[in-house]
C-alpha cells in the first residue's frame, strides 16, 4: 500500500490557466474537472445569482469577472453558453480584441463544430468544440459523471490530438464528429435524452392519475431494463402492444388518454407510429396485424384527438420565453447538455 502523501492539486504546477465564460450548469463542472487534472481555474463570468452560486460551489475562490477579463487572464477559455448565443459571443469577443493569439478557445455546444469559432481563429485563437454527451445538474455530482462520458469532438486536424487529450484529462471518452455532421449528432442526442425526460414525466403523471402512489418506484426497474435491452439489442428489444400488433389495446389507450390526458395523445400516436414502422422493418410486427393497428393510429389523429394543452390540435401556444434559457451566459439553461 502506497502511504506517500499525495500533493494537493493547488500545489502542483498548473499547465494551463482556465477561464469560464458562462457559469451555467456545464462550465464550472468542466473547469473543476480540469482542475483535478492539474490545470488552474483563474476566472469565471456569470450574471444571475444562480450562476454565481454554481461558480462558488464548484470553483471556490475563483473570481467572477466580465467575459473580456476572463479571456485576459486565461490560456484555456471555456465558452459554455446556449447554442443560439454562441455565434454572437464569439464575434463580439473577436471584434473587441479580447481574443489573444495562441489562446485555446473551447465551446461546448452540441450543434456547432469548430467553424463557429472562425472569428476567433482569425484573431489567432486555437478553436476546439468539445461537447459532453451528458445531462448536468449544476452540482458537484456533475464532475463525477464526467468519468467515462463521451464527448463529441470537432477541431482542425492539427488540433485533434490536443482536443482529445483535454477530454481524456477530464475523464471522458473523445468521439470525433465531422464538422458537417454536428447538427445530426446533436439531434440524435436530443431525441434520445431530452425527449426521454418528457416521456418519463408524462408516464409518471398518468400513473398518478391511475392511482399509483410511487410511479418512480414502479418505472425505475422497467425503464432501466428497457434502456439496457435497447442499448444491447436495438430494435430487437421492442415489446408491447404496438410491436405485437394489438390494435384493440392501442385503441383503448388512445381512448383513455383522450379522456384523462388529451395533451399526451399526439405524442403517444407519433411514438406508436414510429414504433410500428421500426417493428415492421425488422420483421417484429406481422404485416397482417399492421393494417388494423395503423388504422387505429390514423383515427387517433382525427378531429379532437390530439388535444393540445389548450384544446388545440397540437399547434404551439404563445410563450414569453425563448425555449428555456434566460440569458446569454446560459445561467438558467442547460447549455452543454445532450439536448
Amino acid at each position: 500500500m502506497n502511504t506517500t502523501p499525495q500533493p494537493d492539486p493547488k500545489d502542483r504546477p498548473a499547465r494551463l490557466t482556465v477561464g469560464v465564460v458562462g457559469a451555467g450548469r456545464v462550465g464550472p463542472a468542466l473547469a473543476a474537472s480540469l482542475q483535478l487534472a492539474g490545470h488552474r481555474p483563474v476566472a469565471v463570468s456569470g450574471v444571475s445569482d444562480a450562476s454565481r452560486r454554481r461558480a462558488a460551489a464548484l470553483l471556490p475562490d475563483v473570481p467572477i469577472v466580465a467575459p473580456a477579463e476572463v479571456l485576459q487572464r486565461a490560456e484555456l477559455v471555456l465558452l459554455t453558453v446556449p447554442d443560439d448565443a454562441l455565434p454572437g459571443l464569439v464575434t463580439g469577443l473577436a471584434e473587441t480584441g479580447a481574443v489573444r493569439p495562441g489562446q485555446l478557445l473551447v465551446h461546448t455546444s452540441g450543434r456547432y463544430g469548430a467553424r463557429v469559432l472562425d472569428p476567433a481563429l482569425r484573431a489567432g485563437a486555437l478553436p476546439l468544440a468539445l461537447h459532453p454527451a451528458m445531462t448536468f445538474t449544476g452540482t458537484p455530482v456533475d464532475v463525477q459523471r464526467l468519468a467515462g462520458c463521451s464527448f463529441g469532438v470537432t477541431a482542425p486536424e492539427e488540433l485533434r490530438l490536443a482536443a482529445e487529450a483535454l477530454v481524456i484529462e477530464m475523464g471522458g471518452e473523445p468521439e470525433w464528429i465531422a464538422e458537417e455532421r454536428r447538427p445530426l449528432y446533436h439531434a440524435a442526442l436530443a431525441l434520445g435524452a431530452n425527449h426521454l425526460v418528457t416521456l418519463v414525466a408524462q408516464s409518471m403523471e398518468l400513473l398518478r392519475t391511475a392511482g399509483v402512489e410511487a410511479p418512480d418506484r414502479m418505472l425505475g426497474p422497467l425503464l432501466g431494463a428497457a434502456l439496457d435491452n435497447a442499448l444491447r439489442s436495438g430494435d430487437a428489444a421492442l415489446t408491447g402492444p404496438v410491436a405485437r400488433g394489438d390494435a384493440g389495446t392501442v385503441a383503448a389507450h388512445i381512448e383513455e388518454l383522450r379522456a384523462h390526458a388529451p395533451q399526451a395523445v399526439a405524442g403517444y400516436v407519433a411514438m406508436a407510429r414510429a414504433t410500428a414502422d421500426r417493428a415492421l422493418d425488422h420483421g417484429l410486427l406481422r404485416t397482417e396485424l399492421a393494417e388494423d393497428l395503423l388504422g387505429v393510429l390514423a383515427d387517433g389523429t382525427g378531429p379532437g384527438a390530439t388535444g393540445g394543452p389548450h384544446g388545440t390540435t397540437g399547434d404551439p401556444s404563445p410563450t414569453d420565453d425563448g425555449g428555456g434559457t434566460t440569458g446569454t451566459d446560459g445561467t438558467d439553461g442547460t447549455e452543454g447538455d445532450a439536448r
